[in-house]
C-alpha cells in the first residue's frame, strides 16, 4: 500500500521551483519548437495534411535528439520516437490516398483546369471520370471525328489537346480548342430518347486527344445526380455561347459594323420553328438547332448593294433559315459571304 501511494504521489506531486536555471536548453530543443510551430500553421486537404505531418515528424525527431543528447531522459526519447513513427505512418497513408485519387495526367489536368476552379469535390469528379470509362482517345492530323449526315450523335466529347476544325460542305466555320466540347450543340439539339446525326464535319487539324461520355450512360448519371446535371448544364451553356460568338465574329462589314447574335434578324436562324422566336432557350428542342450553332450558309450569287430580293414565302419558318440570314446580310459589303478561304477568315 505504501509502495502504491508512493507511485501515485510521485506522478501527481508538483515540485516547488526553487530557482530558474541560468542556462538555456540546447539548440535542438529550440529548433524542434520552431518546426512544431510551423507545422501547426498548415492548411487543409490532403496536401495540407502532408505538410503538417512532415513538419510534425521533423519536430518530434528533433525533440527525440534533444532528449537523447541533452536532457538524457528515457521517457522523452520513447514518447517522441512513438510520435515520430505515428507521423511517418500517417504520411505514407496520405501519399497512398493521393496516388489512388490520381486518374492519369490528362484527367488530373482536366480537373485542375475545368473542375477545380468551380470547386467541384474530388468524389464528384471521380464519378464523372468513371462515367467516361477513364479512357483518352486520340485523333491524328486530318482524321475526322464526325462526318456531316453520317456520324450518329451517341456521345459527348471534350477536347483535351490539339485543335479541331469545324466545316460544312468543305467550307471552314470555326475552330475548337482544348477544354471545349466537340459536340455540345448536337448534345443539346436532341432529347435523351431521340436519335440524330451530325450536320457538320469535325476534323483534327493537329494531333489531338479527347475524352468521351457515352450518351445513354451520361444521361443516367445526370438523372441520378442533380449536382452533376447542374454542373454539365453550366459547362455546356458556356461552351455553346462561345461557339455562337465564334460565328458572330464572322458576321461583320469592312466598314467596322459588327453584328450581334441578339439582333432580331438572327432569331430566325437560332429558332427554326413556327413558334415565337423571342425565347432563345427553345433552340435546344429542335434537331436542326445544332447546325445553326456551327454552320454559316453557302454564299449565293452576289447582288448589287442596296438591291434586296423578295423573301421567299414558306409555311414552315425553319425550312430555309439560310436564305433568311443571307437576305438580311447579303446587302452589306464585307460580310461573311465575301470570305473565299480559311486564310482570309483568320486575318
Amino acid at each position: 500500500m505504501a509502495a502504491s501511494f508512493t507511485t501515485i504521489d510521485h506522478l501527481f506531486f508538483v515540485p516547488q521551483c526553487v530557482g530558474w536555471r541560468s542556462y538555456m536548453e540546447g539548440s535542438m530543443f529550440h529548433l524542434a519548437s520552431l518546426i512544431l510551430l510551423l507545422a501547426f500553421m498548415g492548411g487543409s486537404g490532403v496536401l495540407g495534411c502532408i505538410y503538417v505531418f512532415v513538419l510534425l515528424s521533423g519536430g518530434f525527431f528533433c525533440m527525440l535528439l534533444w532528449g537523447w543528447l541533452w536532457a538524457c531522459g528515457v521517457d522523452i526519447v520513447v514518447w517522441n520516437a512513438l510520435l515520430t513513427s505515428a507521423c511517418l505512418v500517417q504520411i505514407a497513408h496520405l501519399i497512398y490516398r493521393l496516388r489512388r485519387e490520381s486518374y492519369g495526367v490528362d484527367y488530373d489536368t482536366l480537373y485542375h483546369t475545368v473542375y477545380q476552379p468551380l470547386q467541384v469535390p474530388r468524389p464528384i469528379f471521380k464519378e464523372i471520370a468513371h462515367c467516361s470509362g477513364m479512357e483518352v482517345h486520340s485523333l491524328s492530323a486530318d482524321q475526322s471525328y464526325a462526318l456531316e449526315g453520317k456520324t450518329p450523335i451517341d456521345r459527348l466529347s471534350l477536347l483535351i489537346s490539339g485543335r479541331v476544325k469545324v466545316s460544312l460542305d468543305g467550307q471552314f466555320l470555326h475552330y475548337i480548342f482544348p477544354y471545349q466540347f466537340l459536340d455540345s450543340p448536337e448534345w443539346e439539339s436532341i432529347r435523351p430518347l431521340e436519335e440524330g446525326t451530325f450536320q457538320v464535319t469535325l476534323t483534327a487539324e493537329t494531333g489531338s486527344t479527347y475524352i468521351s461520355w457515352p450518351r445513354k450512360k451520361l444521361h443516367l448519371l445526370l438523372a441520378r445526380e442533380k449536382y452533376i446535371a447542374r454542373l454539365f448544364s453550366v459547362l455546356l451553356g458556356y461552351d455553346i455561347s462561345q461557339k455562337l460568338y465564334a460565328l458572330n465574329d464572322k458576321l461583320f462589314a469592312k466598314f467596322g459594323l459588327r453584328f450581334d447574335i441578339r439582333l432580331p434578324s438572327l432569331y430566325h436562324v437560332l429558332e427554326p420553328s413556327s413558334e415565337p422566336v423571342g425565347d432563345i432557350g427553345l433552340v435546344t428542342d429542335h434537331p436542326q438547332a445544332a447546325a445553326t450553332l456551327h454552320k454559316a450558309p453557302a454564299a449565293p450569287p452576289h447582288q448589287p448593294v442596296g438591291v434586296r430580293g423578295s423573301r421567299p414565302e414558306s409555311g414552315n419558318l425553319g425550312e430555309d433559315s439560310s436564305s433568311l440570314i443571307l437576305e438580311d446580310f447579303a446587302e452589306l459589303p464585307g460580310s461573311f459571304m465575301d470570305y473565299v478561304s480559311e486564310g482570309e477568315y483568320m486575318k
